[in-house]
This record gives structure tokens, C-alpha cells and sequence, in this order.
């Protein structure tokens, strides 16, 4: 069922891509010169993706509105009139499913490839939601004495929400993205033989790449202390011994998340991870390495 589900989705891409590609655009072009603003959207204050948090809300509110609108309409229970109370719980999914979006769309700004393309579909799928909802409250509105056609009407909504929380899923947990790159990492806090590039100076101030094992590290110096973190970052993989170093901080070029080198804590999103942190340290034989656990 599942591989069936995957690929109907995938077979969106045709249309899927061009649009994520136009979306990408404009969206980079609104988040950009406010980028404080989306370090608060992607969840960096709270070091856990805020959307995915957000999307629990409209889920709940959209489910009590559905058994609540059934119990009404099949008169279980003998509770009552309900339908005031499924009203509310629609109009709370649908503004709660109105920030879930903007946080989303933030995320969305720094999605690339078959993750843009799947959150493509899902975002679609979650405007068309919405519109069906917003349609359902508004043929409540009134309180109508026949309400079998908005239940009718957010019971589509129910189904649409659905498919478009599984594709967000499967964004998340099969394509990995928001998801920390260091989650299964060891933390093994042995010294080990680090490698340095042939004729590698270590230059103030110039991000260097190395070899600790399995791991691969970018090590900076600055002044007289070198400073190590992992060199894949958090946020999507992009490799940081290929980013920029300025006020003491390491820029990863794939989508500009920022980490302190002394630390390793994240300084600007997208990330909302923090960053592995190595020890360097000189031998008789050689360089050694080990990471420091916090």
C-alpha cells in the first residue's frame, strides 16, 4: 500500500517540480530580508522544526468537529445540539492550519529536490483543505437547519487532511528532511588519529577539512586554538569545510544556516540543530581528535 501511495505521489512531478521551482523563488525572495523572522518559523529558539509541532493542532480541531458533527447528525448519546461546538472546533482548525502554513512555507524556502517536489503535493493538498473547510464554515454559517452537505463537505476535508498528512510524512520520515544528520550519530569520546590534507597550513580564519575515522570535520583557527565541528551540517547535508567563516561562525553554503565554531551551537537557521563539537589536539605522531559531548 504503501509503495503504491509513493508512487502516486511521485507520478506529480511533471506539474509538481515547475511549480515548487516558481514557489522556491518568490518564497526566497518574501523570506530572505527577514530572515529573523524565519529563524523564528523554522524553530531555531525552540531547536525543534516548529511546523511539524503547529500541524497538530488543525488535526485535533478537525477530528473533534468531525465526531462531533456525526453525533449530532445521527442524534448518539442524546447530548444534545453539538453543532455550535463542531463550528468552533472548524474555525480553530482552520486558523491554527493557517500558521501550521506559514511555518511550513518557511521550511519549504530551504527544500530541494524530491523533497521540494513531495512538499509541492502536500502544501497543494493542504490549500485545497483549507478552501474546503473555509467552504464548509461558511455553509454553517446561519446555523441551517439541514447541515448534511458542510458535514458532508468537511468530511472531503477530513480526507483530503489525511493525504496530505501522509505525504508530509513521508517528507519527513522516508526523504529525512528537517530531520538532524547527526540523530544516529556515535559519541564515542576516544582520541583517534586525525587526518589532515597533504600540506594542509591550517590558516587563521580558513574553514580546512578532515578525517576523524568515519567523520569527516572541518576544523577553523583562530588564533592560537583550533576549533573542530562536524563537517556535514545538521540541516540538510551541505558540507561546511565549503561554507564561509565570519565572526566566528561557520556558514554552510547549501542554504546559509550559521554555527558558532567555539561551540557548535546554531546562530541562524534553517537549521534548529546545533551542531557536533570536536576536540584537535596536537602529538608526537601526528593530529588527534575526539568529540566532546555536552
Amino acid at each position: 500500500m504503501a509503495r503504491f501511495l509513493v508512487r502516486l505521489i511521485d507520478a506529480q512531478a511533471r506539474w509538481a517540480r515547475p511549480f515548487g521551482d516558481f514557489n522556491h523563488r518568490w518564497l526566497l525572495g518574501l523570506f530572505r530580508p527577514i530572515w529573523p523572522i524565519k529563524d523564528f518559523l523554522n524553530g531555531r529558539w525552540l531547536g525543534h522544526p516548529v511546523h511539524s509541532a503547529l500541524t497538530d493542532v488543525p488535526i485535533g480541531a478537525f477530528t473533534v468537529a468531525l465526531v462531533l458533527d456525526l453525533i449530532d447528525a445521527w442524534n448518539l448519546f442524546g447530548v444534545g445540539d453539538l453543532s455550535l461546538a463542531a463550528d468552533v472546533s472548524l474555525f480553530i482548525g482552520i486558523l491554527s492550519m493557517l500558521a501550521a502554513a506559514v511555518a511550513g512555507l518557511a521550511d519549504y524556502t530551504d527544500t530541494d529536490g524530491t523533497a521540494r517536489m513531495r512538499a509541492t503535493v502536500h502544501a497543494t493538498l493542504m490549500v485545497v483543505t483549507l478552501v474546503v473547510y473555509a467552504v464548509s464554515l461558511l455553509m454553517r454559517l446561519g446555523n441551517p437547519e439541514d447541515r448534511a452537505l458542510p458535514i458532508l463537505v468537511g468530511v472531503v476535508g477530513y480526507l483530503l487532511i489525511t493525504a496530505g498528512a501522509f505525504v508530509g510524512g513521508d517528507i519527513v520520515y522516508t526523504i529525512g528532511n528537517m530531520v538532524s544528520r547527526h540523530a544516529f550519530r556515535g559519541s564515542g569520546s576516544k582520541w583517534i588519529s586525525l587526518e589532515l590534507p597533504a600540506g594542509a597550513e591550517l590558516a587563521d580564519g580558513t574553514p580546512t577539512k578532515a578525517k576523524l575515522g568515519i567523520n569527516n570535520l572541518v576544523l577553523v583557527r583562530i588564533g592560537d586554538t583550533i576549533h573542530a565541528l562536524h563537517e556535514t551540517c545538521a540541516h540538510a547535508g551541505g558540507p561546511l569545510a565549503e561554507g564561509t567563516f565570519a565572526d566566528g561562525c561557520i556558514q554552510c553554503p547549501w542554504h546559509g544556516s550559521r554555527f558558532r565554531m567555539s561551540d557548535g551551537r546554531a546562530v541562524r537557521g534553517p537549521t534548529v540543530y546545533d551542531q557536533p563539537r570536536y576536540e584537535v589536539r596536537r602529538t608526537d605522531t601526528g593530529w588527534e581528535g575526539r568529540r566532546v559531548l555536552d
